[in-house]
């Protein structure tokens, strides 16, 4: 159960393959479904115009801005350094990415994250209407974005083959013990040589003669050997089969986010938002680990059983194929909700951190957002009540995520499959017998004035 690279749904086109196409009756009954959920949920889609203005008026002159940044020796000019991103084909946002180089023995990792705070600041419109919506609401073919879309698709998201303003945690990791030997932090302008998807990536770490292909492998070993530390240290791992590149990006970005709340809560000593995951109590464990060891052609091996997340995963590695589903669920049923508070105590428990917080998101999370602003300011934003900003993130996370399932059921009640519609996008068409009569009316029209010259 990782709690970093959420399962998205971005609005796009899959590789490959074409949108799903349907007629303008049923692009009517999908808009509708989701007015009404956005209603009763309270989810904002338009932008305020005021928002709006303010978004444009602070984006005028980017490239000057960012040279202007460098000139004055605020950043650290990364633009040399070998950077991409990797993404679901249909990202429309892009808010992190990865540079790695090996030194002697130890992993030199940047994670580079969208610098959001530069353009957006409390006190001003576009904070105010981040921290109203909390979080970016992902539906199949249908995105509620946290920022204004000109921030969140353009100017903040580290697109390929510009440079970027960036919020950078430099981490040298230690070859063999995978501990930090250092952490450094800062604001940087990075070049993104290539925006790759996940299945770009798996096919370049296959591909000797591939550009990228020498980074990919690198960092791939660097994730896995954090992947495995972590399931020997106890953390629960519901996906197994995960693809490397997916490792790559989910490892990464965890050891990002620890280095920074390690700096938030141990070196700064600094309120912020943690994410704080509790335990199921051993009752509700001991139901979850029976429940699956009475599934068919399931066994807990004997010496998982005093760690029951240790269990879980040593049992879905050998579990055949047809049960995994429900051993993740009978471990779902058990678990408490993940939540933000402005004291970490408690720690997160199916990651097994002592202590936990966002970073590595801030195009998309309110969590994220306010955190850079801690860090980069040394202190909580004024005037902000951050325990009530915690509830109201963990509330708006809920229900984005209550939305999100109620509208995928209500795409499989009119025949569609939210999968194909998440991967592929949706294609409004015209009947063809409207487009006849269109084409009639067109030609009736045209003759008429013809007639008339």
């Amino acid at each position: 159960m990782s709690d970093e690279r959420d399962e998205q749904a971005y609005a796009g086109t899959a590789e490959g393959q074409g949108p799903v196409q349907i007629d303008e009756e049923l692009a009517r009954h999908l808009a509708n479904k989701r007015e009404e959920l956005f209603e009763e949920f309270e989810i904002l889609d338009e932008f305020p115009r005021e928002v709006v203005r303010e978004a444009e008026e602070r984006t005028t002159d980017i490239e000057s801005e960012i040279q202007s940044e460098l000139d004055e020796d605020y950043r650290t000019d990364h633009r040399d350094l070998t950077t991409c991103t990797i993404d679901p084909a249909d990202a429309q946002d892009f808010d992190d990415a990865i540079s790695i180089a090996k030194e002697d023995g130890y992993y030199r990792l940047w994670v580079h994250i969208a610098d959001v705070t530069h353009y957006v600041h409390p006190g001003s419109a576009m904070w105010e209407e981040a921290v109203k919506r909390a979080n970016t609401v992902y539906l199949p073919a249908y995105t509620m974005h946290m920022l204004p879309p000109v921030l969140a698709e353009t100017v903040c998201s580290l697109v390929p083959n510009e440079d970027r303003l960036a919020h950078t945690v430099e981490m040298l990791v230690d070859e063999e013990t995978l501990s930090y030997e250092e952490i450094d932090i800062y604001k940087s302008v990075i070049h993104s040589d290539e925006r790759l998807t996940y299945n770009q990536a798996e096919a370049r770490l296959d591909e000797p003669d591939a550009d990228l292909h020498e980074e990919l492998v690198l960092v791939h070993e660097l994730a896995d050997a954090l992947h495995e530390q972590r399931k020997e240290d106890g953390s629960l791992v519901l996906n197994p089969g995960r693809d490397r590149a997916h490792t790559i990006i989910e490892e990464c970005m965890l050891k990002a986010n620890k280095a920074v709340t390690h700096e938030l809560q141990w070196v700064r000593g600094l309120e912020a938002m943690f994410r704080v995951h509790p335990q199921p109590s051993p009752q509700e464990w001991d139901k979850a680990l029976q429940e699956i060891q009475e599934l068919d052609g399931v066994s807990i091996p004997g010496e998982a059983w005093d760690d029951p997340r240790k269990a879980v995963n040593a049992t879905l590695e050998q579990a055949p194929g047809r049960q995994l589903d429900k051993i993740q669920w009978a471990v779902m049923k058990v678990m408490p909700r993940a939540k933000y508070m402005n004291d970490p105590f408690g720690g997160h428990h199916a990651l097994n951190f002592e202590v936990y917080g966002h970073f590595t998101s801030p195009i998309r999370r309110l969590s994220d957002l306010v955190n850079h602003w801690i860090i980069y300011q040394d202190e909580t934003p004024a005037d902000h009540d951050l325990a009530a900003l915690c509830d109201h993130a963990s509330s708006k996370q809920k229900d984005g995520e209550t939305v999100e399932r109620l509208y995928k059921q209500f795409l499989q009640e009119v025949g569609l499959d939210p999968h194909a519609v998440n991967n592929r996008g949706l294609e409004v068409v015209k009947d063809p017998e409207d487009e006849d009569e269109e084409s009639e009316a067109e030609a009736a029209e045209e003759e008429a004035e013809a007639g008339m010259d």
